[in-house]
């Protein structure tokens, strides 16, 4: 099995930062949540706040969104061209991707690409709340053993050291920046 994560690995930039954006341009109500995400953002870049609450006030933007899984398919549907070829180029059917982007995102792009098997922070697509541990750092590795106790990562790809715990228990890791991948 090969795992990845998503953003800047093996999707072309940040899909969670891009459907922000695509919905400000999209669907114009959502304009109305920059001032929380500001407000929240300058926070947690002060520090006051962590990750995950930033993120949750970001993703309130959603109860701005009638059609929420219209959006997120319309959203994908005009970005599946932001999948790095090289990753097609060695695409497997067995292969993993583990991100911290919402859930019924990466599921979206995943299925779309023939990515069958996925896990990502779990996100309620309509409130934006998330219901669970934000999947990154040592979360991605304790929900990979949960879900495939037994498995093997032949090799993992990332363009993060956060990913550390991940590309500890593989036989083979990669820092990927662009389409170049180079040992971890």
């Amino acid at each position: 099995m090969n795992v990845y994560d998503w953003d800047k690995t093996i999707f072309d930039g940040d899909s969670t930062f891009g459907m922000v954006m695509y919905a400000y341009t999209h669907r114009p109500k959502t304009l109305l949540s920059i001032p929380r995400t500001a407000f929240f953002g300058l926070l947690y870049g002060l520090h006051i706040v962590d990750k995950l609450t930033f993120k949750q006030n970001m993703y309130h933007m959603f109860v701005m969104i009638d059609d929420m899984e219209a959006f997120v398919d319309e959203y994908t549907d005009t970005h599946m061209n932001r999948i790095k070829q090289w990753y097609k180029d060695q695409q497997r059917e067995d292969d993993l991707v583990i991100s911290a982007s919402p859930e019924f995102l990466i599921g979206s792009f995943c299925r779309k690409a023939g990515i069958r098997h996925y896990m990502a922070s779990v996100v309620d697509i309509h409130t934006g709340k998330h219901t669970g541990i934000n999947c990154h750092g040592k979360e991605k590795v304790r929900r990979f053993r949960e879900a495939y106790p037994d498995a093997v990562i032949e090799e993992f790809y990332s363009d993060s050291r956060s990913d550390s715990p991940l590309a500890e228990i593989s036989e083979k890791a990669f820092l990927v920046k662009g389409s170049e991948r180079v040992p971890w």
